[in-house]
């Protein structure tokens, strides 16, 4: 079941914290010092998020290193989750299309 995933992505330690700093695409790396996670865990907790669809693959930058780097981006808006009687229902609101190129462009201008 996709709710049980979800469910379970969410209650693991980090990937909440994960989730609301993936509002802009990040490293692992950064994702690690941000948030102060050790990096092996970082990996893991984002392949985790990743395979429920809660976050994505946004592109792949050059580090400072000159090293191709994955950047990670959140892939929902909104996450409600209601408990009715036996019933778990989750409702995911995923982030447009627009939103995502808007925030590109936002990011693209700020940099230059």
């Amino acid at each position: 079941m996709e709710s049980d995933r979800t469910l379970s992505a969410l209650g693991n330690d980090y990937n909440p914290d994960i989730l609301r700093a993936a509002d802009e695409p990040h490293s692992a790396q950064e994702f690690s010092e941000m948030l102060d996670i050790p990096i092996a865990t970082c990996y893991r907790r984002i392949e985790e998020l990743t395979s429920a669809g809660l976050l994505e693959l946004h592109d792949r930058v050059l580090s400072d290193e000159h090293r191709r780097t994955n950047v990670y981006r959140r892939e929902v808006d909104e996450i409600l989750i209601r408990f009715d009687g036996q019933e778990c229902n989750i409702q995911i609101t995923e982030r447009p299309e627009v939103k995502n190129k808007l925030d590109d462009v936002w990011h693209q201008i700020a940099r230059d």
